[in-house]
């Protein structure tokens, strides 16, 4: 077989092979005598090897003269040499030798190939057989076998021409794979584009997931996809925040204004747009919610402020309250729920319960006085039960008292006593 049909063979697995030969399980030479050629190897007067520091003891077979051989020609003189390496270095070629006390440390270890989904990953695997060739060339100098050392790593630095090579090669192959991205790329440019559009009007969540599954079916790469699901994101977010905002309107109308029918047609056509998001916002809620105020409300009271001043009515109310006239004041109030003043009819509704609710306290917390006073078990009883009532009114009056918990503890302290 000649030279440059070995080389073609053998080049690309003969770096991992140098490196290798000498780290892991397989023993290098622990002789200092350099290794000789055999009958069939390049002569060892053609050999390129790099001069410079010659360890004293080496033979000329060891390190040889530079020559001007070609590229290809020094490639396969690496080949040989390293063939020649390995075979110099199996078992049967290798004499005992006595290893220097702190040899031990210096043991080169079966480091794993580092692998990323059982593809090979030049940018850990490298840096693993460099550390490799260094701790066998250190395991050596311990040893006392210096010009073997020296010979192993000038074998390694001949590696440097070949990286020159491959580099180059990464770069034409990236230069070829960055056309083939490019070409791609513009099939992939009009679904980009109007993702990008449907996004910047806030576009419904499921055009854009719909245009966006289009893109991603089409397998365009890591990047597009990983793009594409970021933007089904963004128009989540913005259909959510539009819908929320949606929603409150919608609320608004029936708590504010007591525009019931149009609040639930709303509420139901909401529903409709957004019916992949019930989850998340709760839609048949509100639409019982406003149910629930269509029958509070009747048609009768709706009737009645088309021809009556609600501004007025309110202002009738606050004067009673102030009067003390509670339930006339409620009265009016519980008519206006029903006017478009529902909300300042709200509010002062519960000012109302809570003026009302703190005279009922006071007067609780009058009776609870004397009981305390009292000497006779039985009168003490009585007055405890008496101090309930006003609570008990305000329960039941204002069952919507923003403040009800109060008067609900004040009630349970009262009972306990009761029970002493």
């Amino acid at each position: 077989m000649s030279i440059k049909i070995l080389y073609k063979s053998l080049l690309m697995p003969a770096v991992a092979f140098a490196l290798a030969a000498c780290a892991g399980n397989t023993p290098c030479p622990t002789t200092d005598a350099a290794p000789q050629a055999s009958a069939g190897d390049v002569p060892a007067d053609t050999q390129a090897v790099p001069q410079g520091n010659t360890p004293a003891g080496e033979s000329a077979a060891s390190v040889g003269k530079p020559t001007s051989e070609s590229p290809s020609e020094q490639q396969a003189v690496f080949v040989s040499n390293t063939l020649d390496s390995y075979r110099l270095a199996s078992p049967d070629t290798i004499p005992a030798s006595p290893r220097k006390e702190h040899a031990a440390d210096n043991v080169v270890q079966n480091t794993p190939i580092p692998v990323m989904s059982d593809v090979l990953d030049p940018y850990t695997a490298f840096p693993a057989f460099v550390s490799r060739v260094f701790a066998h060339a250190d395991s050596l100098y311990a040893q006392g076998l210096t010009d073997s050392a020296s010979a192993y790593l000038q074998r390694f630095r001949i590696i440097k021409p070949l990286w020159a090579t491959w580099e180059a090669q990464a770069d034409s192959m990236l230069n070829e794979f960055g056309k083939t991205r490019a070409e791609k790329a513009k099939a992939f440019e009009p679904y980009v584009l109007t993702i990008q559009n449907m996004n910047r009007v806030q576009a419904a969540y499921s055009m854009v997931k719909e245009t966006a599954d289009s893109l991603i079916a089409l397998a365009p790469g890591d990047s597009l996809v990983n793009w594409a699901n970021g933007q089904m994101q963004v128009a989540y977010k913005n259909t959510i925040a539009k819908a929320k905002k949606e929603y409150a309107s919608i609320k608004a109308l029936a708590d504010d204004l007591a525009q019931f029918k149009e609040a639930a047609q709303k509420a139901n056509e909401l529903q409709m747009r957004y019916r992949d998001f019930e989850k998340e916002l709760q839609i048949q809620a509100l639409i019982d919610y406003i149910a629930g105020l269509i029958a509070a409300n009747d048609e009768e009271a709706t009737k009645y402020w088309q021809s009556h001043d609600p501004a007025q009515a309110l202002a009738k109310a606050d004067t009673l309250i102030k009067a003390s006239k509670f339930a006339e004041a409620k009265d009016i109030l519980n008519k206006l729920k029903s006017s478009n003043l529902r909300k300042e009819a709200s509010e002062k509704y519960q000012e109302l319960a809570n003026t009302f609710c703190n005279a009922q306290r006071k007067a609780t917390s009058q009776i609870f006085a004397k009981a305390q006073k009292q000497k006779d078990a039985a009168k003490k009883k009585k007055l405890l039960q008496d101090a309930i009532e006003p609570l008990d009114k305000c329960l039941t009056e204002y069952p919507e008292y923003a403040q009800k918990q109060k008067v609900v503890d004040n009630k349970s302290f009262l009972e306990k006593e009761l029970a002493k």
